[in-house]
């Protein structure tokens, strides 16, 4: 399998700090990611690195085969290749837009419609995609009127629409209620088990909101990689008291996980 994407010490350094610190980490076609860490980790600025919209301050970053500040290295070509899920990107979305003219949008490379004549297969697709993620009953529906389930639906619809080699999620299932994030789960794990669907990588801050279908996790704290590699091996209650600062307790129960503290002393 080739990489997808790869990083080979990479450090962003902002204002004297490291954000990331010499990680070095490389995604596989077919495999899907989970970014484990606490608040400030760099979890999100690992993602930005994925999505080409930051570039590192020292070390290399390939994706899809492209190196960042490469001499011919097109981002504005790159980009279409990637789909992103989040919420910097539901910020830039039109609240007056329907959820279908959200999704039609991204045909284009466009967070707003203008005066496009979209194709009846891109429109179909559109459909099908939120009809796969359970929005077919909103597609009318203004964007800005959806609860924060119904948009994290949308947008993951919209991420899938150009056929991206590299799907990224951030925080997907963040400011859910119980029964939202079980719903998100349930699709993204059909997405994620779908053997026709891209490369994945989600960040999320919980164990529980990782899908079924996910193969690998990265955990990162202060910047620095913890641990990397299979799920099954790396996501261990060692590893994650490691990245979370305290003693948690992680358990298997059949194809979800969960974690919870250790009493101290």
């Amino acid at each position: 399998m080739s990489d997808v994407l790869e990083l080979l010490d990479v450090s962003v350094v902002r204002d004297g700090r490291a954000l990331v610190d010499d990680v070095s980490w490389a995604v596989k076609e077919g495999e899907r990611w989970v970014i484990l860490g606490p608040n400030g980790a760099g979890k999100t600025t690992l993602l930005n690195i994925a999505s080409s919209y930051l570039f590192p301050t020292s070390g290399t970053a390939s994706i899809l085969g492209e190196k960042l500040g490469k001499p011919g290295t097109d981002v504005f070509e790159l980009r279409p290749r990637i789909g992103m899920a989040g919420a910097a990107m539901a910020d830039k979305m039109p609240k007056r837009q329907t959820v279908l003219q959200t999704v039609l949008t991204a045909a284009y490379g466009m967070t707003a419609t203008w005066h496009e004549n979209y194709d009846e297969v891109d429109e179909q697709r559109a459909r099908a995609f939120l009809d796969r993620l359970g929005m077919t009953e909103y597609l009318d529906r203004k964007f800005g009127t959806l609860s924060e389930g119904e948009r994290k639906r949308t947008l993951i619809a919209r991420a899938m629409m150009t056929d991206p080699e590299l799907l990224l999620l951030d925080e997907p299932a963040a400011g859910l209620d119980l029964g939202g994030r079980e719903d998100l789960v349930r699709r993204l794990g059909r997405l994620a088990q779908d053997p026709y669907a891209p490369s994945m990588v989600m960040v999320t801050h919980h164990v529980e909101e990782i899908a079924p279908g996910f193969t690998h996790v990265l955990m990162i704290r202060q910047g620095k990689v913890l641990a990397a590699g299979p799920m099954e091996t790396e996501l261990t209650s060692r590893n994650l008291s490691l990245c979370f600062g305290l003693p948690l307790l992680v358990e298997q129960r059949g194809n979800r996980w969960s974690a919870q503290g250790l009493p101290l002393g």
